[in-house]
């Protein structure tokens, strides 16, 4: 992969980020994301194959260390690209402004509710909320499954529960940010104190409850749903339960930046983003894959993913999670922080 650097966080990284941007030239790009570091690996490997002549430059951050960096380099943009970070961060009009309209090829596939429309930005995967439970302990206790958000205000389950925090925590705040646009906000508020009352921890990590269950330190962890597929995967003792209501999910968006040097290679590495190259690989690593036609992994069928995930996901307003997301989260830390 020498053609192809594969840049990682870190002051000699984003030294390195920053000569290359510097001297940016065709056959070169520049781009941030939010994607996990094992993806991009195998992503980046493709594109190697499909695109020999473009050297890409990834930098890889947290979704809020993307949307600082974005902001705080606004009048001088050292990035081509955006690749796959929370949509409710890339509706932020600031970076809206920031974004060059362009409708890739293959995006008439996608659904409406997966892309602009004015072709600012797209999605080709996401992540959701799911339950990951520790079958043996259930059983142990004999405690039935929980199957709704409702089931874990259940008093056998007090102290028995993780949960990210939404503050740290995109997987948290969509799962909080599910729960008050289903419920409105008197009524959801409500029910996140009550839930609160059996939640023993919550975690700075996304997919860390998860882990925490399948090891039997607790019941339940609220996680995303690819972490409880990985578990399942892995053999060990946990059922991924897709809550029956208010499913949240968060979308992973991909941009062109205005300022881009190389807006040629930009359109062409956008193009191979929705390809039929790389559609399987997203299902690897993703529970929502959304470009239609692209097969369930093997894992994601075994732990019970529906292929067809338009009736369960909650219809979530992303435009609204942006816009509430300061005061939420101030509320959240007010009233429920632990």
């Amino acid at each position: 992969m020498a053609n192809l650097p594969f840049v990682r966080k870190g002051i000699a990284a984003i030294a390195t980020l920053f000569a290359a941007s510097a001297v940016a030239h065709a056959g070169s790009l520049t781009i941030y994301t939010a994607l996990e570091e094992d993806e991009i690996a195998d992503y980046v490997a493709q594109a190697k194959k499909d695109l020999p002549d473009i050297e890409l430059n990834v930098l890889r951050l947290s979704t809020g260390d993307i949307v600082a960096r974005i902001l705080a380099e606004a009048n001088n943009p050292r990035h081509d690209i955006i690749w796959g970070t929370a949509l409710t961060n890339m509706l932020d009009p600031r970076i809206l402004d920031m974004l060059e309209p362009y409708a890739p090829e293959g995006i008439d596939k996608l659904p409406d509710r997966y892309k602009d429309p004015e072709n600012r930005w797209f999605a080709a995967t996401g992540y959701m909320a799911a339950f990951c439970v520790n079958t043996a302990e259930l059983e142990a206790r004999n405690i039935d499954m929980p199957t709704s958000w409702e089931d874990l205000t259940k008093p056998e389950f007090k102290g028995e529960i993780l949960m990210p925090s939404p503050v740290s925590s995109g997987t948290g705040y969509l799962q909080i940010a599910g729960i008050l646009q289903g419920l409105g906000e008197d009524k959801g508020w409500e029910f996140l104190k009550k839930m609160g009352d059996n939640v023993a921890q919550y975690t700075k990590s996304g997919s860390a409850p998860c882990k925490s269950a399948r090891s039997g330190e607790y019941m339940v962890g609220i996680s995303l749903a690819f972490a409880g597929i990985q578990s399942v995967e892995e053999g060990f003792p946990v059922k991924m339960i897709i809550p029956s209501d208010y499913v949240g999910y968060e979308l992973e968006a991909s941009a062109i930046m205005k300022t881009s040097n190389n807006k040629e290679d930009a359109k062409r590495f956008m193009d191979w983003t929705l390809s039929d190259a790389i559609s399987p690989i997203y299902g690897k690593y993703k529970e929502i894959v959304t470009i239609p036609g692209t097969p369930l992994s093997k894992g994601a069928e075994m732990a019970g993913l529906p292929a067809d995930l338009s009736d369960v996901l909650y219809p979530m307003d992303f435009a609204q999670s942006a816009k509430d997301r300061e005061r939420i989260l101030n509320t959240w830390e007010k009233e429920i922080s632990k």
